[in-house]
């Protein structure tokens, strides 16, 4: 079976090939400014005159059957350094604009806002994004898989609001510094794209499916310069910071510590399109904490990336692979060691190959623990009109082995060589990938690999895919994200929508879910989860979800269902459950929002398990967002043959409350208060930051950490920090 889908995928991925771009004669022709700008807002220059009119921009939702019935106006110039645009967003309906906060890099779908898509290789697949929502607080991504969008992304550039009695306007200046491209090329993708809640209308100016985000590449129009863009001149950015601080563990009763430090950040474009980043001494201490997570699970957890060093060009690094299977997760970089140096050049080498190259050096974190090196190779090599082939190589060596005290869980090194097909076919509804990566290390035993590949077919009423994988159980991807082994996968999903004829009723349908895993030769299935569930679109944008499903669990290691009690069920045990459960989201457009998800039905060793997730907001509109979200899990045993004694007619209760405050009294000038209890782990943490970005791209930050003991309150370790960091073009 497994080796029939793995032929089946092959060929559909052999069909499905080049063509030309949906939207390419849509055409928007960009000339070079006629007057200079000042950005404030006012669209009263000559150039703003004489520039070409983007509008009559098409509805995507609620239906992309019509125009939109809310104007929307565009225009585009340049001169040597910069790219300007302008956007001209007329009222309907009377009303406040809808705006959670002037933070940066807003919540999309609960905000009126304004977003620009540029494809600078016009290859369909990677770009940039730049936006604002109605009060002038900037959105700024990178641009990848065709529609993904990594907003942890940041550079320099200015924009600026301004309202009138019948529309707000945002006008922006980027600079060609900012941007990658390749020197010559004249044509590029582009698109513009409006959220307006009052009507809940989204809108593009080049016609994009419904089932899509307006992002999507595959849709963009033509960008036609009447001159190749300006050659960036010299584009050296040095990024230094110094902070200060006191800290003090009173778990491992050390005395208060006083902490000073510099390094810096460089970044070096090597080309128009080819970047060079560089940092010594890097630090993280201002990067938001991550939000915690209640773990029932046999398997580790995944938090994202969030240091700004890793980010550009990320994708060629972090999305190779599959979520649960990746060669390469850079949060395995300085968990346990400090970053010493490290240098990465990435970017497009023309418009079919991107490259990226990655070597990172940290120090020594204790007498048993070396010096380790990490190396990385990626290359992509496009095919057909969106699809790509990438190879990626890692490499974790350890520095001076033979002086490791001790090697029981250190190798001297650990190597994944891999490589994958990306399938985007023309107009976005088919997309699949497949992989294979081998492992190398010095016990040949654990140089096993991993086989996996999906497709996934979209249109508007119709989702439905296949997904397979294969680990080996000695596979080792010391470097990456592979949290279980020795195990065949087979996940197929199918789900439709109804259009009716509905007032309040947008759309709504069933969907299915099958997976089941079995050994690494599919010989003996091992789990399985059958899931069916019926969601309701609302016109309002809010959702109603109902769902039930039924679980099999054959343990191939001992687990404990709490991750608490250290109770264990034995290795071979089955377990089988049902489950049911209801989520609800309200719609983004009041100032009070919340979300509800409920599970009940049955657990592991005949046992119970109830889970109530929450979270409510509201905002003062545009300063104020104050969230609290819940987590609620209870989980009950019986007497069962299974069950450890230490389970036996017990109850486990775990609680992860997380109140937040947002506070943003300027689009420059944020203070995030953040605390998180978490009886699972023993832990409450409190995280304050007050960032103040006093010129673009450059901050002062003043953060505050706690943790604490859930039982009894006391303290853990505290930390105050004080970080000035610069953006300095030379």
């Amino acid at each position: 079976m497994y080796k029939s889908l793995l032929s089946f995928l092959f060929v559909s991925f052999c069909l499905i090939t080049f063509a030309q771009k949906k939207n390419e004669k849509v055409e928007y022709r960009i000339h070079r400014a006629t007057s200079p700008l000042k950005i404030d807002g006012i669209v009263d220059e000559k150039a703003w005159a004489d520039a070409q009119l983007a509008t009559d921009f098409y509805q995507v939702l609620p239906m992309d059957t019509s125009f939109a019935k809310v104007r929307t106006d565009v225009k585009m110039t340049y001169d040597d350094k910069n790219l300007y645009v302008v956007f001209i967003n007329y009222d309907k309906l009377p009303g406040p604009y809808m705006v959670e906060s002037l933070k940066r890099d807003f919540n999309f779908g609960k905000n009126d806002n304004d977003l620009l898509f540029i494809d600078t290789f016009d290859d369909q697949t990677n770009g940039f994004s730049f936006g604002s929502n109605a009060m002038g607080a900037q959105w700024d991504g990178l641009m990848f898989n065709g529609s993904s969008i990594s907003l942890t992304w940041e550079n320099k550039w200015v924009s600026e609001v301004k309202y009138d009695d019948d529309k707000w306007v945002w006008e922006c200046a980027i600079p060609f510094k900012t941007l990658r491209y390749k020197k010559g090329i004249t044509r590029w993708g582009v698109n513009f794209s409006r959220l307006d809640l009052k009507t809940t209308e989204k809108s593009s100016w080049a016609p994009v499916p419904r089932q899509f985000p307006t992002a999507s590449l595959a849709y963009a129009a033509s960008l036609i310069w009447d001159e190749a863009p300006p050659t960036a001149t010299s584009n050296i950015s040095i990024i230094p910071f110094v902070l200060g601080g006191i800290n003090r563990d009173q778990e491992k009763g050390t005395p208060t510590a006083f902490r000073k430090d510099f390094g810096f950040d460089a970044k070096v474009g090597l080309t128009s399109s080819m970047n060079m980043d560089l940092t010594v001494n890097p630090d993280f201490s201002q990067v938001e904490v991550d939000q915690q997570q209640t773990n029932l699970d046999r398997f580790e957890l995944l938090f994202p990336e969030k240091r700004q060093f890793f980010l550009e060009n990320g994708d060629l690094f972090s999305n190779f692979g599959y979520q649960t299977i990746r060669p390469f997760f850079s949060r395995r970089i300085g968990l346990n060691a400090p970053i010493r140096f490290g240098a990465r050049v990435s970017g497009k080498l023309n418009k079919d190959w991107r490259i990226g190259l990655m070597d990172m050096q940290t120090g020594k974190s204790d007498a048993a623990s070396n010096a380790q090196n990490f190396g990385v190779i990626a290359l992509q090599r496009r095919v057909f009109a969106r699809s790509n082939i990438a190879v990626m190589f890692v490499n974790k060596q350890t520095l001076d082995y033979q002086s490791v005290v001790y090697t029981k869980n250190i190798s001297e090194f650990n190597r994944n060589l891999g490589i994958e097909y990306n399938l985007l076919s023309k107009n976005n509804a088919w997309t699949g990938k497949m992989m294979y990566l081998k492992a190398f290390t010095p016990n040949s035993k654990m140089n096993d690999g991993a086989l996996a590949g999906n497709l996934l077919y979209t249109n508007k009423r119709w989702t439905t895919g296949v997904q397979i994988e294969q680990v080996g159980t000695n596979f080792n991807a010391e470097v990456g994200y592979v949290p279980r082994l020795n195990y065949g996968k087979f996940n197929p999903q199918v789900g439709y929508l109804f259009f009716p004829k509905s007032k309040h009723i947008l759309s709504h349908g069933p969907s299915a879910m099958l997976t089941h895993y079995f050994t690494k030769d599919f010989s003996m299935e091992t789990e399985n989860e059958k899931f069916i569930a019926y969601k309701i679109n609302f016109r309002k944008t809010n959702t109603l979800m109902a769902w039930v499903a039924h679980n099999y669990v054959y343990l191939l290691n001992q687990f404990d269902p709490t991750n608490y009690a250290k109770a264990y069920l034995a290795k071979g045990t089955e377990h089988r459950w049902n489950s049911f459960g209801v989520d609800y989201t309200s719609k983004p457009q009041a100032l009070l929002t919340y979300l509800v998800s409920s599970r009940f039905g049955g657990y592991y060793a005949n046992g119970t398990r109830i889970r109530l997730n929450g979270e409510v907001g509201y905002r003062f509109q545009p300063y104020v967002a104050i969230t609290m979200a819940a987590n609620y899990n209870q989980l009950n045993f019986k007497t069962d043959a299974v069950l450890p004694k230490e389970l036996v007619n017990k109850e486990y209760n775990f609680w992860l409350v997380g109140p937040r405050i947002d506070v943003t009294f300027t689009n420059k000038l944020y203070f995030t208060n953040f605390l998180q209890f978490n009886n699972q782990n023993k832990n409450v943490n409190l995280n304050t930051r007050l960032q103040w970005r006093y010129s673009p791209a450059s901050d002062l930050f003043l953060v505050y950490t706690d943790n604490y003991y859930s039982d009894t309150f006391l303290v853990k370790n505290r930390a105050l920090v004080l970080k000035f960091t610069y953006w300095w073009n030379v």
